[in-house]
């Protein structure tokens, strides 16, 4: 199965939904405190590539990054970095969880390991659809 060219997730209650404009690169597994918590899938972009709608609430453990989740039903939908890079541009992420299955199976998982070593790991050729299926 190809990968859409504009993927879209949602909420639970569906009051916060993005759009990620191409195909992600990877689906980052992290272990970090937080991302080990909300059990999330990145997908990395750029804030003029992913359009978000809906209100949501902020959580900013550092002074990096705010992770948004809905303020109805909780969801973690993305994570947007505080400031801006030196070209001007946004960094942020969308938790590829809240895609349909289908939609980003084929997605090649990423592993970084932000608890110890701050390092990413070499791929082993699962993707997202080896995790759910």
């Amino acid at each position: 199965m190809e990968i859409a060219n504009t993927l879209t997730g949602r909420c639970h209650c569906g009051r916060v939904s993005w759009q990620f404009e191409g195909n992600p690169s990877g689906a980052t597994i992290c272990n970090c405190t937080v991302c080990r918590r909300y059990g999330v899938l990145w997908a990395y972009g750029h804030e003029e590539a992913i359009r978000v709608t809906g209100e949501t609430k902020a959580y900013r453990p550092g002074p990096h990054i705010a992770f948004h989740f809905c303020a109805g039903c909780g969801c973690v939908g993305y994570w947007r970095a505080v400031d801006t890079e030196p070209t001007g541009r946004r960094r942020m992420a969308v938790n590829l969880r809240m895609a349909e299955p289908e939609t980003v199976a084929q997605v090649a998982i990423d592993r970084f390991d932000g608890l110890h070593t701050f390092e990413r790991h070499a791929r082993d050729g699962r993707c997202v659809g080896d995790y759910w299926f």
